[in-house]
């Protein structure tokens, strides 16, 4: 069993927001990336309902592109899902969090080159794709292939 830490905080260590971002799984039948959904946790929370207490998260969405990994990187590349020009957010339970995931921006026309001054922060909310990273640990690389 292993245990990580999952953040989502208004400000981390006197900076920005840290905000991370998980595998999340609905089905479990399904092998590898087919099922694992990526998600950057918004909010943690619980509520009581007739005694029992719930633990959730609100998560924002991120879709596949493509259905099989980057020829160039052997990476799944995600974009933010979107509805009406706002991302998709919904509440989840807790115990659908698989474990922690990386993500690394798709640079390209929309950001050839990084401003020197750049805030690390806003990466996940500037870029319009990323790499779903499953070289980061053997972990990952169990889960997105």
């Amino acid at each position: 069993m292993q245990r990580e830490w999952i953040r989502c905080t208004p400000s981390w260590r006197k900076g920005g927001a840290r905000r991370d971002c998980v595998y999340l799984v609905e089905d479990d039948s399904k092998p590898g990336f087919r099922e694992p959904n990526v998600v950057r946790v918004k909010a943690f929370m619980s509520f009581n309902y007739e005694g029992t207490e719930y633990p959730c998260a609100a998560v924002e969405w991120f879709k596949k592109v493509g259905r099989r990994p980057d020829d160039e990187t052997g990476m799944w590349i995600v974009k933010p899902d979107m509805s009406s020009g706002e991302r998709d957010v919904t509440v989840v339970h807790i115990d659908s969090i698989l474990r922690s995931a990386h993500l690394i921006p798709v640079y390209g026309s929309y950001y050839p080159t990084i401003p020197p001054d750049y805030d690390h922060n806003d990466s996940l909310d500037d870029f319009q794709a990323y790499h779903v990273d499953k070289y980061i640990d053997h972990h990952a690389n169990e889960i997105a292939f």
